[in-house]
């Protein structure tokens, strides 16, 4: 993962913005207060350049949840179709690796280490769905099952007729429709 920082004008920009959207949207994280989220932001400087890349490829972090027991709370992208700036990725490097023609910029699991956040797994990605309406015209990837992904095969969900689908896709696939959520634990 590349260790950047921001600088204090973007800490100040990304800070106005994850307020407003942490108000706008209480509904993800009722029990929850901002300015303890920003402390806590402000107490892990090596995180902030991490939410910055989320926000930057329009993924529209916001908190969606809390952990107790280690004091993290979990932004996650909550733009409502799969990010702009993470789309027409296979799944990881092994699938990149293995198209002869026509290879993609890069893969989800790839850009996720780059930029120091997770791709969500199945039962992330359908809590997710329930926060909100999300991936109507798009799809994300999400953690394949090592079963799944030693055969080849990769997953990815979205939202249709009211309902969250998960499905199976060659892990060497991309689409201009496909890209990825990212969580990050701060």
């Amino acid at each position: 993962m590349k260790k950047n920082n921001i600088t204090q004008e973007q800490q100040t920009t990304l800070f106005d913005i994850l307020k407003k959207r942490f108000n706008q949207h209480m509904q993800r994280h009722p029990e929850l207060k901002w300015e303890n989220v920003q402390q806590r932001l402000e107490n892990n400087q090596d995180k902030l350049w991490s939410l910055n890349e989320m926000e930057e490829t329009d993924g529209e972090p916001d908190v969606i949840g809390y952990n107790a027991q280690t004091g993290e709370y979990i932004f996650c992208d909550c733009s409502p179709e799969s990010p702009k700036g993470r789309r027409s990725l296979c799944y990881d490097e092994a699938a990149l690796q293995s198209r002869k023609e026509h290879k993609p910029k890069g893969s989800a699991l790839g850009m996720a280490k780059e930029m120091g956040i997770e791709v969500l797994n199945e039962e992330q990605y359908i809590n997710l769905l329930r926060l909100g309406v999300f991936d109507q015209k798009t799809s994300s990837w999400i953690i394949a099952p090592k079963e799944v992904r030693e055969r080849g095969g990769g997953l990815f969900g979205d939202s249709r007729y009211g309902r969250t689908f998960i499905y199976h896709n060659g892990a060497e696939s991309y689409y201009a429709a496909r890209g990825f959520r990212g969580i990050l634990k701060v």
